[in-house]
This record gives C-alpha cells, sequence and structure tokens, in this order.
C-alpha cells in the first residue's frame, strides 16, 4: 500500500510486529511514524532503539526486541537505511519475521523493498509494509488536491494544483509547507486561486520566472534568456522550467484553438484559463505571432520535452534558448 493512502484512512499504526517503510520519500516515512502510539510523545511506555543499517547488529538488534520488560513497555527498534543490514540478515531477519516478538516493533526503513522476495512476503502477512515512492505527474497533483480537501478545507481545482507543483517542486514536505502558507493566506476563503498561488509560492524564483515567461511573450528574449540563467544558477533544473513554460503557452495553445472556432480571441483566453491581467497582453502576442505559428505551439512544447527527455544530445539550456527563440517570434 502506498503511504499516501495509508495516511488518508488511518489515524494510527496497528499494533503489528514489523513495520517496513520503503521508498525514497523522507516526508512520507515520517508521518507514518507520527502515526505510532507514544513515539512522537516520548512516553515512558516506549523503550526506543534507534540506529542505522551500518551500525545495527542483528543479534543486538533481535536481542532488544525479545527482552521482556519488567515495566511492561513497549519495545520499538528503528533501524535507519537499512538496505545493506537486510541484505546481509536476509537469513537471520526470515527467521525473527516467523516468530516475531509480539511486544515489540520493528521498524525497517529501506529504499528498495522487492515484492517477490520471501522476506517481504511474509513481514506483509504479519506486518504492514509501506511504499513511501515519490509522486509524479498526475499522482502528484491528485495528492495536492486530496491534502488540500483533508488538511485545510480548502478547494483547489488540478491546475491550480500543476502550477503549485511547476512552482514548488516535487517534494511532498515542501509542498505541504506551501499548501499550509496558502491555507493561511485565504483564511475563511473556500478556494485557492492561481492568483494566491503566484502571492505565495516560491519566493523570488516565482517573480523572475513571471519575468522569463512574459518576457518570452512580449518577444524580449534578451531579457527572457537573462532570467532564465539566474534561475539555472540557482539550482532550477531545465526540465523544471520548461515544466513551468508548458504550464503558461499550453493555455495560449488552448486558446488559439477556441479562437479558431469561435472567432472570439479574448473569450478563447479567458476560456482557456489564462490570468485575466494577462488576457491583453497574450490577445497581442497570438496576433503578432500569426495563426499558423500559434497554432504550433503544442508541437514546439512537445518537441522541446521529448528532446529535454533524451531525444537530443543537444544540453538542456541550448535547447531551452532556443525554445525561447522560436515562441518569441
Amino acid at each position: 500500500m502506498h503511504a499516501t493512502d495509508f495516511l488518508s484512512k488511518h489515524t494510527t499504526i496497528p499494533d503489528v510486529p514489523v513495520l517496513v517503510l520503503y521508498g525514497t520519500e523522507r516526508y512520507l516515512k515520517l508521518e507514518a511514524l507520527k502515526l505510532i502510539p507514544g513515539l512522537e510523545d516520548d512516553t515512558e511506555e516506549v523503550a526506543l532503539t534507534r540506529t542505522t543499517g551500518k551500525d545495527a547488529d542483528l543479534k543486538s538488534v533481535c536481542d532488544e526486541l525479545l527482552t521482556i520488560s519488567m515495566f511492561g513497555d513497549k519495545r520499538i527498534v528503528i533501524i535507519d537505511d537499512a538496505d545493506d543490514f537486510v541484505s546481509q540478515n536476509r537469513a537471520g531477519l526470515e527467521k525473527y519475521v516467523s516468530n516475531p516478538s509480539k511486544a515489540s516493533l520493528l521498524i525497517l526503513d529501506v529504499k528498495s523493498w522487492p515484492k517477490n522476495t520471501k522476506l517481504a512476503k511474509a513481514t506483509d502477512k504479519i506486518g504492514l509494509n509501506l511504499e513511501c515512492g515519490e509522486l509524479k505527474g498526475a499522482a502528484l497533483v491528485k495528492w495536492l488536491v486530496k491534502t488540500a480537501a483533508e488538511a485545510h478545507q480548502k478547494q483547489i481545482d488540478r491546475d491550480t494544483a500543476a502550477l503549485i507543483v511547476q512552482l514548488a517542486g516535487d517534494s511532498l514536505g515542501l509542498l505541504q509547507q506551501e499548501l499550509d502558507k496558502l491555507a493561511s493566506l485565504v483564511g475563511d476563503a473556500d478556494t485557492i486561486s492561481p492568483e494566491d498561488v503566484t502571492r505565495v509560492v516560491g519566493g523570488w524564483r516565482i517573480e523572475t520566472t513571471w519575468a522569463m515567461l512574459d518576457a518570452v511573450r512580449d518577444g524580449e528574449t534578451s531579457k527572457a534568456l537573462e532570467c532564465l540563467d539566474k534561475l539555472i544558477l540557482a539550482g532550477d533544473a531545465p526540465q523544471k522550467i520548461l515544466g513551468g513554460l508548458t504550464f503558461t503557452f499550453r493555455k495560449l495553445a488552448e486558446a488559439t484553438e477556441y479562437a479558431r472556432q469561435t472567432r472570439d480571441l479574448p473569450g478563447a483566453l479567458r476560456s482557456a484559463g489564462v490570468f485575466p491581467a494577462a488576457i491583453g497582453p497574450s490577445e497581442r502576442y497570438l496576433k503578432r505571432l500569426g495563426f499558423d505559428k500559434a497554432s504550433r505551439i503544442f508541437q514546439m512544447l512537445i518537441d522541446a520535452d521529448a528532446n529535454m527527455k533524451g531525444g537530443s544530445r543537444v544540453a538542456p539550456k541550448l535547447q531551452l534558448e532556443a525554445l525561447f527563440v522560436k515562441l518569441a517570434g
């Protein structure tokens, strides 16, 4: 089971002898640990031992788990970065899991946990295996929408959630922080809007990103490339920058198709979800570009994405620069 599904349905970890947290998303692992009774509060009812895989010794771990406390406290042993520990002690762990202490909890924090191994199958029967892998694409957007509703009672549409991801990245911990800030900003309002997002998320990066996108739209290529250099030097990946570019120019491509049918360009821009303040500049941009070239915006974005994912040997930054020139007209 993926941890996001488990966390949305449970308020506590069930009383199991083994818990495996596998994957690379640290935020989900920390959230899961919060659901273990007594662990977060550091109560006397819990005897906690925590170590890393490279320092752990199987005999010592098993001795700790099998020791019966005269005070009746629950024993918890957490092994962080346990991949090598599991590989080196697989047979011993299989033996322990076949007859675990019901008064103790062994927690394995690993990156990889193949489901077809004997150990994984055994822990799945008597314990709990939670996948804490990264969320990407539609799954990440869905998580944001759901988290906003469940944790903050705020509505957020998929496009706005996608905008948050484009600006803040795909770290769940960071996205949760941004949601907290947004919920606080909108107060009693039921909905988080794109305008709210642009005011809160990303700091100077969002200002630089919007300035860059506006410069591309307005044909100010030198300014756009200057902003691109700043974002690259600050550590933003070209793929992430392309995502922000796609978020904005996809709407202009959609507006072009709507306008072809309705002959109402301002109305088409509104229907495509272009921000109200950008309607005028976007209308002038598409008219300057001309219908033939504007109708190729979608294909430009698709080609750039494919090239960025290995379809071209050209450096990603140079690919972005070439795309800026094409889009600027």
